[in-house]
């Protein structure tokens, strides 16, 4: 008798937090490991959030929260949604969430029956697809390349249609690819969701990490905003990884079972890192310009670096803190007695070889690349890739 349910069992392992684990194991070791393998910013949480933090422990915010978050926080977030996406909800149209991972799974959760197939351009983050699977839904992936800077056009989505499709999911800008679907991008796309009575899911996580200027949400597209699910959080931009704040905003019947199914299983989240949101979603978006220029200064640096090692090939991605190169020059070449037969291969070889870690893009769903992230210092980045162009020459 199988003690672990098949719903475990056939469950990926996140490919980021394994490769950040042996890292961590490796480095324990008295390994010297430059870890690029998780997307977190190297900044601090701004110092005005974390006074609203402290203040709110002052106020004692410590009872529970109602399970779709404190109103203030909902009122600020629809204020942040009309500022900064033009999108016009409603507070009974948000629900925060222990993270945007969680709000990801609340809606697969709630509107996913056995057989749902939902469309994937990849690359696509690593969790959509064991998300998708673990509610009972087929994913079905949408291959792009380096060549069209990883977007997928509106023929690419037509054509993967089918009787079964209930949504589409991606992130814009893109984790992993960092490119960001532009408006008339995003208009084409609606227009063929709008035809076959298609739900959007659109992760914004990254829209503040924007190097191209113009940013445009799906949702504000006429006719999208009651067929979209605009998923977004604090982690990213103001650098707030660990207080687990994501939200939703949604048309109200889907918000309203997000929040029904939160309620049975973990209720609402953090009171204080909620008081803490209010102060970020509630800051002028300038505020972050500071890590923003850090991380167009180090896209461009580890662009050019990465031009000089042969077999690399590059795009230049347009936000977020990720490059993915395109690594498949290397397959079927053996680099110091070790044969590359894929990405996984290659990035085993080199955080054994050059002590680097990366993430394959098998796990994006794109055996062609490797994710870099280059959410640290310009001199790590700089070695880093100095290990990697000495450990394939």
């Amino acid at each position: 008798m199988n003690v672990l349910s098949d719903r475990i069992n056939n469950l990926s392992t996140s490919q980021t937090l394994a490769m950040a684990a042996k890292a961590r194991e490796l480095k324990a070791e008295g390994k010297d490991i430059i870890s690029l393998s998780l997307g977190e910013p190297d900044f601090n949480t701004p110092d005005f959030i974390k006074e609203a933090a402290k203040k709110a422990i002052d106020e004692n915010y410590s009872s529970y929260t109602p399970v779709d978050g404190y109103v203030e926080l909902k009122e600020a977030i629809c204020r942040k949604f009309k500022r900064d996406n033009n999108l016009d909800y409603k507070s009974s149209q948000i629900v925060v969430s222990t993270g945007a991972k969680q709000s990801l799974y609340n809606i697969a959760q709630v509107m996913l029956n056995d057989g749902d197939e939902v469309i994937l351009p990849a690359p696509y983050w690593v969790s959509y697809y064991e998300i998708i699977k673990l509610s009972g839904g087929v994913p079905v992936v949408v291959p792009t390349s380096i060549d069209t800077d990883f977007k997928m056009t509106a023929e690419q989505l037509e054509a993967a249609i089918t009787p079964k499709t209930k949504m589409m999911w991606f992130s814009s800008p893109c984790n992993p690819s960092g490119s960001i679907y532009s408006k008339t991008e995003l208009t084409a796309l609606a227009e063929v969701l709008k035809k076959h009575d298609i739900y959007a899911v659109s992760d914004e996580i990254y829209e503040h990490i924007n190097f191209a200027g113009d940013y445009c949400s799906i949702g504000s597209i006429p006719g999208m905003l009651d067929k979209t699910i605009t998923v977004n959080g604090v982690a990213k931009a103001f650098a707030m990884t660990g207080w687990r704040i994501g939200y939703i905003g949604a048309p109200e019947f889907i918000a309203k079972a997000c929040t029904k199914i939160q309620g049975q299983v973990t209720s609402g989240a953090n009171s204080i890192a909620q008081r803490a949101t209010i102060a970020a979603v509630d800051a002028d978006p300038k505020v972050l310009k500071h890590m923003v220029d850090a991380f167009h200064k180090r896209r461009d640096l580890v662009i050019s670096l990465m031009n000089d090692i042969p077999g690399f090939k590059n795009n230049v991605p347009e936000g977020a803190f990720y490059v993915f190169p395109d690594i498949s020059a290397y397959f079927g070449k053996t680099l110091k007695g070790v044969e590359i037969k894929n990405a996984d291969d290659f990035s085993m070889f080199l955080l054994e070889h050059a002590n680097v870690a990366t993430v394959t893009g098998e796990a994006f769903g794109n055996p062609h690349c490797i994710r870099f992230s280059y959410a640290t210092s310009e001199e790590l980045l700089t070695e880093a890739l100095r290990r990697i162009k000495e450990a394939v020459s």
